[in-house]
């Protein structure tokens, strides 16, 4: 692909997204049963959401931690509608929204004490995303990263064949587990998305947007890679799906 198809492509899928709630597979009930859990983050933490797309899990942080959260992601159009949806919720204040790359972020080492990162590791490859993140957490911190795993040590044929060329370092929960600990993380958990989820909060109003937006040949390209994988997890979503990694620094 040509880099300006390739600018192309993503300009669709950012179109595609755009005005969904989640621009992934994500749950905020799931995600608050996670934070209830995290034992080791301050009262006050400081807090980065990488790859936060429109907000649903900063708002989320910034409301359960009544804590100011940095908000990254590349996509302009997505930080204006986090924007928009923090000051409608009244969170504005807490939300310092960045459009940036997160892989490549100037901040101090130490500065973050929560890291959040729902579905957006998968750009750099989990394992090169958490040794670029490991440094921004401070010491005793704690990073909750969704990463897309496989559940299975036998997955369907179809399914690898699928990913191998989607997602190629796609990893089983014990390889990623393994390179969290290469990484320079424990692992405290780890928490498997129910499949449901993804129908409720990301597939069905995905769907539901490709059926109102105006179609170009390169929309109508997008769509039916969308409508392949979606074809594909109706199929097979016991052997894979988004696994939650709740990872400390010690």
């Amino acid at each position: 692909m040509s880099t300006d198809s390739q600018i192309e492509h993503i300009e669709a899928l950012v179109y595609l997204h755009s005005e969904l709630d989640h621009k992934g597979p994500g749950d905020s009930d799931f995600s608050r049963n996670i934070l209830r859990n995290l034992s080791t983050v301050l009262p006050k933490p400081r807090i980065a959401d990488l790859g936060c797309g429109s907000g649903a899990s900063a708002l989320l942080l910034a409301q359960y931690y009544q804590s100011t959260v940095k908000a990254v992601d590349f996509s302009s159009v997505f930080i204006d509608e986090l924007q928009a949806r923090a000051k409608q919720a009244g969170l504005a204040p807490l939300i310092t929204p960045i459009c940036d790359d997160m892989a490549n972020l100037d901040w101090p080492e130490g500065s973050v004490d929560l890291l959040w990162s729902e579905g957006a590791a998968y750009n750099l490859g989990f394992e090169q995303a958490l040794q670029t993140w490991r440094p921004l957490i401070s010491k005793g911190g704690t990073a909750v990263i969704s990463e897309l795993s496989w559940f299975t040590d036998n997955p369907p044929e179809a399914a690898i064949a699928y990913w191998q060329t989607a997602y190629p370092l796609m990893g089983s929960e014990t390889e990623n587990m393994t390179q969290a600990d290469r990484s320079g993380f424990s692992v405290v958990s780890t928490h498997r998305l129910p499949s449901q989820v993804w129908w409720d909060n990301y597939y069905g109003p995905l769907r539901e947007r490709m059926q109102q937006i105006k179609i170009t040949p390169v929309t109508q390209s997008v769509i039916r890679e969308i409508e392949e994988e979606m074809n594909l997890f109706e199929q097979f979503s016991d052997s894979y799906g988004y696994m939650f990694y709740v990872l400390r620094v010690p």
